[in-house]
């Protein structure tokens, strides 16, 4: 009898422990899945979850490009594969939020937004926000290419992705915050800046369409401070042969190109002289923090303590390449 007694106490206690304590499963989702970016908070998360038996990372995302119900229509079929938690990099904030992110919350599936967070009034979505502080971020950039200035006139054109997207709009109201004092208004003559007329360029992540636009710019009688708040154009594969017609131009500062992000394609680029810079983030970093945070939420019902978790971000240079950054 207390034989008996024993084994039904250990199996009650077995299915117990492995119900509040069986595996933790957290998907990782980027704007676009194919985007080395990504790739790296997915690593980040990995190596976290190396550290605990109890959890492991799942990753996907739109395969080629940032459509906004794509990431929607992803989220959703991982939510019904079974996840405990989600990593997501905001695309359109309200679109997400009322096509999958409401759905969540209503299955008690914590959220944090990593690299694109979502916009201030929809923030009770999502637990907190790991990554760069984009404002900032691209008063950076900004302050950067002030060196390039002339006396007169300043001629900028801007490359983003989605029109729509939180991270990508703040980059761009910090740069024009650096260069005019202003954030709400392009750039038409404020202390000598002024965007070209066709741009901001979106390319809504294309690679192909991102290279395209860059090379429409390089190819003016005059062109202007090229400038990219993310990757883009620096992720085609075919950036470095169809840039090296224009190293001269770069060499002597007629053609200044700088780019957001510090991938290891953009660095072979660098290394080669077909950038000026690259100002890098930390992709590897927001998916391991990420990751603590959200298991911590999971197991043991620990909010994060802020709701915003800003990381740094490095310069890449031609004389700096080799030891800049590191890249997972």
């Amino acid at each position: 009898m207390k034989l008996l007694s024993y084994y039904i106490i250990s199996v009650v206690c077995f299915l117990f422990t492995s119900s509040v304590f069986g595996e933790v499963v957290i998907g990782v989702i980027g704007k676009t899945k194919n985007d080395s970016f990504y790739q790296q908070s997915y690593k980040g998360c990995l190596a976290f979850a190396k550290q605990h038996q109890d959890m492991r990372c799942i990753y996907d995302g739109p395969q080629d490009y940032q459509d906004i119900r794509s990431q929607a229509q992803v989220i959703n079929a991982m939510a019904k594969k079974g996840i405990d938690g989600l990593l997501i990099s905001t695309t359109d904030s309200g679109f997400i939020v009322s096509s999958a992110l409401a759905k969540l919350q209503q299955d008690n599936i914590p959220v944090i937004t990593f690299d694109s967070d979502l916009l201030p009034e929809h923030q009770q979505y999502r637990l907190a926000y790991v990554g760069t502080n984009n404002y900032d971020y691209g008063i950076a950039l900004g302050e950067y290419i002030k060196q390039f200035a002339d006396d007169e006139t300043n001629m900028l054109c801007l490359q983003s992705g989605h029109q729509t997207t939180p991270n990508l709009n703040q980059r761009i109201a910090g740069i024009r915050f650096a260069l005019s004092g202003q954030s709400t208004k392009r750039l038409t003559g404020q202390k000598g800046w002024s965007e070209y007329v066709r741009c901001p360029l979106y390319s809504l992540g294309k690679r192909a369409k991102a290279l395209t636009q860059l090379e429409a710019v390089v190819t003016l009688a005059e062109p202007p401070i090229f400038l990219a708040v993310a990757g883009f154009a620096q992720f085609n594969p075919d950036y470095i042969k169809r840039m090296t017609p224009f190293k001269s131009m770069i060499d002597k500062q007629e053609l200044i190109i700088v780019s957001a992000d510090t991938e290891e394609i953009q660095l072979q680029a660098l290394k080669r002289g077909l950038s000026v810079a690259n100002i890098g983030q930390r992709p590897f970093e927001m998916g391991h923090l990420g990751a603590e945070l959200l298991f911590r939420y999971i197991q043991f019902k620990e909010r994060p303590a802020k709701l915003h978790y800003y990381l740094d971000y490095h310069y890449c240079t031609q004389e700096n390449v080799e030891k800049c950054t590191t890249n997972f």
